[in-house]
């Protein structure tokens, strides 16, 4: 691992911590973070030339896999006509007319570049839309690094053990509600306490960001029945769900309809893109018809659109075959690394919705954050070391979700159980 080394040994000089977002440096997993170089299909390969299975694509994007040819020839063909405008441009709206079709809560939309601007955004118009000020949000989803989001987060946040962040005003914290995910009862009581106050319920549908954590039977419903009863704007944060447990995302999964939705990762094809929308009425209220400011220099950018058009286009071409594949390889590793848990004596829990999972290294069913919290990391900071010396990368952290793509085989399923077999033995 020597490349790898002098280009962390470098990093570390020009960046703190010695990288640009907090999880890639391996803090909750320890070991040294290899650097990667290249990518194709489902495959990682480092500085030195070690390939890896990858089993985080991105942290969720690369559904179809690395380098996929139809999206890399359409971001080929479109930065040979400039990688940006600044002005409108057709690719515009035609990856929305396929976001629109796709999804029908989604009458109209605005795109970002990031989940993090999508989030803050949609969290404005809501308050905007209906004079309210508090924000309900859930103990371990993370909606972005934005101030008033960071309260008991998931993601970076959950990893490092940190309750919020540094430089959040408590003034601003003040008006987020932080409650614990799968408890209707909880919300109830948080409306009760706050009549009239609160604007908005923003929820992860299937939490990512604490590990994969399914949402109770008829608890999305709950949130709908109980938004729309006390006037509160329903926002779906779509952003690693959306395109990944469904063509529609969650909502599509679960019957529901949303009044607004956050998207990003695989919207993009793998670029920086982000997108937040949902009722014509709600949205309406944004600049410049309305009163709510939202701007961005590189908001569509023709590189992204054409990256997002690609992706999107082929998985709507290709629902049946993707989406049965998915299901069909994910529940094979899930199955095959619970199984050497089993032959180990490792307590391991499952939790999978389609092809975003995570092994909780616990006996208990984990269906909140405080169960997530719970999970031996130690144990799960062993098997990450192992299983990454045995040529598989998993996201390195207890709190995040793993993802498959359609470019993974059956092969790689089958390698992934007996590099688990001696990883477990290691992680006792």
């Amino acid at each position: 691992m020597e490349k790898s080394a002098a280009l962390r040994a470098r990093a570390e000089r020009l960046f703190p911590g010695g990288v640009n977002s907090p999880v890639r440096a391996f803090g909750a997993v320890g070991g040294e973070p290899p650097f990667v170089e290249r990518a194709a299909g489902a495959y990682l390969w480092d500085a030195d030339g070690n390939r890896y299975i990858d089993l985080f694509g991105s942290w969720g994007p690369m559904i179809l896999g690395h380098a996929f040819p139809r999206v890399v020839e359409a971001i080929r063909e479109a930065a040979g006509r400039s990688a940006s405008y600044g002005a409108s441009t057709a690719a515009e709206g035609d990856l929305a007319e396929l976001v629109t079709a796709t999804w029908p809560s989604m009458e109209k939309l605005r795109f970002v570049s990031s989940g993090t601007e999508a989030t803050m955004s949609a969290i404005r118009l809501a308050r905007a839309f209906t004079g309210r000020k508090y924000v309900v949000k859930f103990e371990g989803c993370y909606h972005g690094h934005a101030d008033g989001l960071l309260v008991k987060a998931g993601s970076g946040v959950a990893t490092f053990g940190i309750p919020g962040s540094a430089g959040v005003p408590e003034e601003t914290a003040h008006f987020t509600l932080a409650l614990p995910y799968n408890d209707e009862a909880a919300v109830e009581a948080a409306f009760a306490a706050h009549q009239g106050e609160i604007a908005c319920v923003i929820v992860e549908p299937v939490v990512g960001n604490a590990g994969c954590i399914p949402p109770g039977r008829g608890y999305l419903q709950a949130l709908r029945r109980i938004t729309k009863r006390q006037g509160a704007v329903l926002i779906f944060d779509e952003v690693m769900t959306g395109f990944r447990v469904a063509l529609g995302g969650a909502q599509e999964l679960y019957g529901i309809c949303p009044d607004l939705t956050t998207m990003g990762k695989i919207l993009g094809g793998g670029l920086p893109c982000g997108a937040f929308g949902g009722r014509a009425e709600i949205m309406d209220q944004l600049a410049p018809l309305g009163p709510v400011y939202q701007a961005g220099t590189l908001s569509g950018n023709p590189l992204a659109m054409a990256a997002g058009i690609a992706t999107v286009g082929y998985l709507r071409e290709h629902e049946a075959e993707v989406y049965s594949r998915l299901e069909y390889l994910s529940a094979r590793i899930t199955e095959g690394v619970a199984e050497a848990a089993a032959a180990a004596g490792v307590p391991l829990t499952v939790n999978r919705v389609g092809a975003m999972f995570t092994w909780f290294f616990s006996a208990e069913p984990v269906r909140d954050f405080a169960g997530a919290a719970r999970a031996d990391t130690r144990c799960f900071a062993a098997f990450h070391r192992a299983m990454l010396d045995a040529g598989v990368w998993l996201p390195p952290s207890q709190f995040e979700a793993a993802f498959m793509s359609t470019a993974h085989t059956d092969e790689d399923v089958r390698a992934t159980a007996e590099a688990a077999r001696g990883a477990l033995a290691a992680a006792v």
